[in-house]
């Protein structure tokens, strides 16, 4: 460190916006910070990349560390810089979103973390400016959803068709014409329907379909046709 021992010293952290989807809301998961500052106070969850790792890895390993998960659906949103974002000390933070089924993965969580779910609209004051960190990974999240099909991470392995229009609701928040969605939808031959049904929500009971994944990988860049058309206000709200 020789070369840059004039330099000004920083810390790098990575923080990670975990997003889900229960069947009808989409969802935060959020920590209540177990040490200070701001201990007690809820978060995201955070932590400091290691001398040995990448920032890929760093949040890799604390969506880990939080939920028992490995091999999640996660990409990098941005970098948070702004000298005094945080009053202790100058801490950069790269952010990463994650998409997970909350409902398949609502036992798992640790309690070492007090880690909790709550709707991506209702939910409680954060520290610093993750506040910020989750609107930006939203407005991301909106945008990448409408030229690819990652919504369907987070879904469980088999769902049904209102449990996609819900979702897609839940992200955009709107209301979408399902009788349309769902013929554009169908014909897209993405999904492949099973003869099982889901009778917990309805007496006469909706099938199950799954991911067509041969289909998921050759025309995934053409999935944008069978969705409706969100302007750029959609995404920004």
């Amino acid at each position: 460190m020789e070369y840059y021992k004039d330099e000004p010293s920083l810390l790098l952290a990575v923080d990670c916006i975990i997003f889900g989807f229960d069947g009808e809301s989409l969802q935060i998961l959020l920590i209540k910070r177990g040490f200070e500052p701001e201990i007690n106070n809820w978060s995201l969850m955070g932590g400091f990349i290691q001398p040995s790792e990448s920032p890929d890895e760093a949040a890799a390993r604390i969506l880990n560390n939080l939920t028992g998960l490995a091999n999640v659906y996660m990409e990098q949103s941005a970098v948070f810089g702004k000298p005094n974002r945080e009053k202790h000390g100058r801490v950069v933070s790269i952010t990463y979103f994650a998409l997970i089924d909350s409902k398949k993965y609502q036992q798992i969580l640790s309690d070492k973390y007090q880690a909790n779910w709550f709707p991506i609209t209702d939910y409680p004051k954060l520290i610093f400016d993750h506040v910020e960190m989750i609107n930006t990974a939203k407005r991301q999240l909106r945008s990448k959803a409408a030229l690819y099909p990652i919504l369907f991470e987070l879904l469980p392995e088999k769902f049904t068709l209102p449990q996609i229009s819900s979702l897609y609701e839940a992200v955009y928040d709107i209301v979408i014409d399902k009788r349309n969605f769902n013929r554009k939808l169908l014909s897209s031959n993405l999904l492949i329907k099973l003869n099982e049904k889901d009778k917990e929500n309805s007496k006469k009971g909706a099938f199950y379909y799954i991911l067509n994944k041969e289909i998921y990988k050759d025309q995934i860049m053409s999935f944008l046709r069978y969705l409706p058309s969100w302007s750029a206000q959609d995404l920004d709200k």
